[in-house]
């Protein structure tokens, strides 16, 4: 996009909330048929359009396997959608609260009403790039807010049909997509927006902090991080790496909730890459070809799991590569795979466990004590997601009191994201804040107090108005009290 382009559509996203705020500030409350309508053609849109957005993020990706962007971006993006349809008129009720005494027995009434927010910024990223949009704008109109989307440039593709889509089944200004570079992104931060969301890497999320500070704007913040796996000795070996690699090949490791490194018992180590290795071969008897395996997204994050591998093998890292079919990935065209690699007992210097793989890459880490891995977890950012695979109960209510994440799965990954009663969200750098359900409703909502005197006027009643004396002594006395 030329500088031209990008100044217009910055000109337009500034036209554009100006527009939404008017309309939130003149038109009332927001009903509840409304926000049903709006959430109606928000799954309308994704549900009509689910061939065409299935299509055009595998041409993002080079290649992404259509079934597993059926099951990621279209059908958890609708079920968000109707989670927050069914449930909204539950949500807006008001909430009755207790008047403290002595207002209480003087008819004081108390009361929380939840109340639009305004106009909300939703900044989603490249990994999903339908559902961090959609899935965030559930909550954004279930709550009775406008809306502004900023699309991630690196599914480009994916981003302009989103706009072109969204035009088709909303005025701007209900919901308004935008599109475009760095540029783009840091001045759509920058709005005095009511509420933002954004779903990317935490090196960004600083950025966004900062733009949104100078107008305090609120932030929610998700995020990623390495989320770690303990497998219990109490727990079957090959139930754990069909679970966990069942959730390693969403996307092929590009969520961030994928796990990232896993803990062993020492005495199973072996096994564990054996077991993995055979379950992945029966899954993916080849991967060039393959259409249910996979792209990387593009050549810059190809480049950077690349040197992550070389990395740990010029610091003497056991590497073990999957590939069923031996095939050759030098040469590859208009896609960037790689195949599932595991990396045994790393260093803490290699970059694999530094940084967030975000691909098909796992580290493997041998324990002798769960003590252990929890000291470790505990030393390092706080996760998005730990995963814990035992039967253990005392061990289970072991790890969950002594670590913090964002959320655990027990005995499986990822799978608490499809609880859309549960709040998703991270804790530290992993995130800020959390949407889904009737969290997301809450988050978007302003929680407007609201208090009703009595006619009673019981500072007066009670002498508690200047000259002060002994009535509001006594007053006071029967108030005051341990």
């Amino acid at each position: 996009m030329s500088n031209l382009g990008e100044n217009s559509v910055i000109s337009a996203m500034r036209s554009t909330l100006d527009s939404q705020r008017r309309l939130c500030t003149s038109g009332g409350a927001v009903s509840a048929e409304v926000r049903i309508d709006r959430l109606s053609r928000a799954i309308d849109m994704v549900f009509d359009n689910r061939e065409a957005i299935v299509e055009t993020l595998a041409l993002d990706f080079g290649h992404r396997s259509s079934h597993q962007s059926l099951m990621s971006d279209i059908y958890a993006t609708i079920e968000c959608l109707k989670h927050n349809k069914k449930h909204l008129k539950k949500w807006m009720k008001t909430e009755k609260r207790k008047a403290p005494f002595p207002m209480n027995l003087m008819g004081g009434k108390a009361k929380v009403e939840y109340q639009p927010k305004g106009v909300i910024g939703i900044i989603g990223t490249w990994n999903f790039p339908l559902n961090t949009v959609f899935a965030p704008l559930g909550g954004v109109l279930a709550a009775g807010n406008r809306a502004m989307i900023k699309c991630s440039e690196v599914t480009p593709q994916t981003g302009a049909l989103l706009e072109t889509l969204a035009a088709k089944y909303f005025s701007t200004d209900e919901v308004a997509v935008f599109n475009g570079g760095p540029d783009v992104g840091a001045s759509f931060a920058a709005l005095p927006f009511d509420h933002i969301i954004f779903t990317g890497a935490t090196s960004i999320a600083r950025h966004i902090l900062r733009a949104a500070a100078d107008n305090l704007t609120p932030v929610t913040l998700e995020l990623g991080g390495k989320s770690p796996v303990i497998i219990s000795d109490s727990y079957p070996l090959q139930e754990a790496v069909e679970r966990i690699f069942n959730g390693k090949i969403l996307n092929v490791g590009q969520v961030c909730l994928s796990p990232d490194y896993v803990f062993v018992p020492q005495a199973q180590l072996e096994e564990f890459c054996t077991t993995a290795t055979s379950y992945i071969c029966n899954l993916f008897p080849t991967l060039r070809e393959n259409p249910d395996y996979s792209s990387v997204v593009n050549e810059r994050h190809y480049q950077r799991l690349m040197s992550y591998l070389e990395d740990a093998r010029q610091k003497g890292a056991d590497i073990r590569e999957i590939n069923p079919a031996n095939e050759d990935f030098s040469q590859q065209k208009g896609t960037h795979k790689i195949p599932l690699t595991l990396i045994i007992n790393p260093s803490d210097d290699m970059l694999v466990m530094q940084e967030e793989l975000f691909g098909p890459v796992i580290c493997v880490k041998t324990y002798s004590s769960v003590d252990d891995c929890i000291s470790y977890v505990n030393a390092r950012p706080r996760p998005l997601a730990l995963y814990y695979f035992g039967k253990n109960k005392d061990e289970q209510r072991h790890i969950l009191d002594s670590t913090v994440s964002g959320a655990v799965t027990i005995n499986d990954v990822i799978f608490h994201v499809s609880c859309e009663d549960l709040p998703f969200g991270g804790i530290g750098p992993s995130g800020m804040g959390s949407y889904h359900g009737q969290d997301g409703f809450k988050t978007f909502s302003h929680a407007k107090a609201v208090y009703k005197q009595s006619n009673v006027n019981f500072q007066k009643l009670g002498g508690m108005l200047p000259p002060y004396g002994d009535k509001c002594d006594k007053t006071l006395n029967t108030m005051i009290r341990k």
